[in-house]
């Protein structure tokens, strides 16, 4: 997949549509419709068969970084509907005997070549272990796209988030082969010390990205760790 370019004019894109606002229907709701039909990177997802805008997100990152590379395994934490697993099944090479992939939500997602779904809870004691099994060893590569429901409330919104984008870690180091990646959205609101204090300690390299096909209004970051300097619990499974 090249990496987006940004639409321009006279490049074939969508323009803006104005919807005739529908009873009862919230303003909020009318502006992400109308955001919706206007956003080049739903069309050219809808294009080029991706299940979502936010493929593209993880496609401009590994495009930038390098990411994934052919024959890791990945887990993809908070994967429906499946626009990352996508990416990442592609990038890896993965196959469906055998899937390097392993996605996991609690909402249901309908299957994907090269990827193993697991409809559970992330934030159920019994979920490391089934992913770990169905992966068949460490991931060399955790992603994690998952944010709390927005309140509408930022400070509120940063701090559920980033208690998703903390266990994600956690997992990550816990179950990371040695020189494995690690990348989570987090929201911008100044609590996220800790987390980089651990990952500058065990990944040697951090990095704060915004890719193009984030939304510039939105306050979503990623944070990118490279190079596990550990070797997890998910290595003495192996």
């Amino acid at each position: 997949m090249s990496r987006p370019r940004g639409p321009g004019r006279g490049a074939g894109q969508p323009e803006a549509k104005k919807l005739k606002r529908a009873r009862g229907r919230k303003a909020s709701s009318q502006r992400w419709i109308e955001r919706q039909l206007s956003d080049p990177y739903v069309a050219r997802s809808r294009r080029e068969g991706y299940r979502s805008r936010a493929a593209y997100k993880l496609a401009e990152i590994d495009d930038r970084y390098r990411l994934l590379k052919p024959g890791d395994r990945v887990v993809d934490l908070g994967a429906a509907p499946g626009g990352w697993s996508q990416v990442a099944a592609e990038r890896v090479r993965s196959e469906a005997v055998a899937p390097r992939v392993v996605a996991i939500d609690s909402l249901p997602m309908e299957p994907l070549p090269g990827v193993a779904v697991l409809e559970m809870d992330f934030l159920d004691e019994a979920a490391p272990a089934a992913i770990l099994d169905a992966l068949g060893g460490p991931p060399d590569v955790v992603l994690s796209d998952m944010a709390a429901p927005t309140t509408g409330h930022r400070a509120t919104d940063h701090l559920r988030t980033m208690a998703l984008c903390e266990a994600a870690a956690a997992f990550a180091r816990e179950a990371l082969a040695p020189g494995g990646r690690f990348l989570a959205k987090v929201f911008r609101g100044g609590t996220e010390h800790t987390l980089l204090a651990e990952l500058k300690r065990d990944f040697a390299r951090i990095h704060h990205v915004k890719p193009p096909a984030s939304r510039a209004e939105s306050p979503e970051l990623y944070l990118l760790a490279m190079d596990f300097r550990g070797g997890g619990a998910g290595k003495s499974n192996e």
